[in-house]
């Protein structure tokens, strides 16, 4: 059963920059300078949504001088994986149960 903390993860995941910048992190550490070359976007965008990622405790962050590099917590990916799965099985199970209507 997906909780409140999981909606609030779907919310989070749902905006196509964050998921592209998560997609990015799934494959290496990077800083925000890394995440402006690959996305395009402008330094705050970034920035922002790197916040609301770090918040939700989708990234961690780690200092190296006057940059922070950025990494994704796979824990928190493979959590909400598998609420998926286990709807996607109840689902599944029940394909044949319908409710009778009144």
């Amino acid at each position: 059963m997906l909780t409140s903390v999981d909606a609030d993860l779907i919310r989070v995941l749902g905006d196509p920059l964050r998921l592209r910048i998560v997609t990015l992190l799934a494959r290496e550490t990077l800083c925000t300078t890394h995440l402006v070359e690959e996305t395009g976007a402008r330094q705050t965008t970034p920035s922002n949504h790197l916040r609301v990622l770090r918040e939700a405790g989708v990234v961690e962050t780690e200092p190296c001088g006057r940059y922070t590099y950025y990494r994704l917590c796979p824990d928190v990916i493979e959590r909400l994986a598998g609420r998926f799965a286990a709807l996607a099985g109840a689902a599944r199970d029940t394909a044949g149960v319908r409710r009778a209507c009144p």
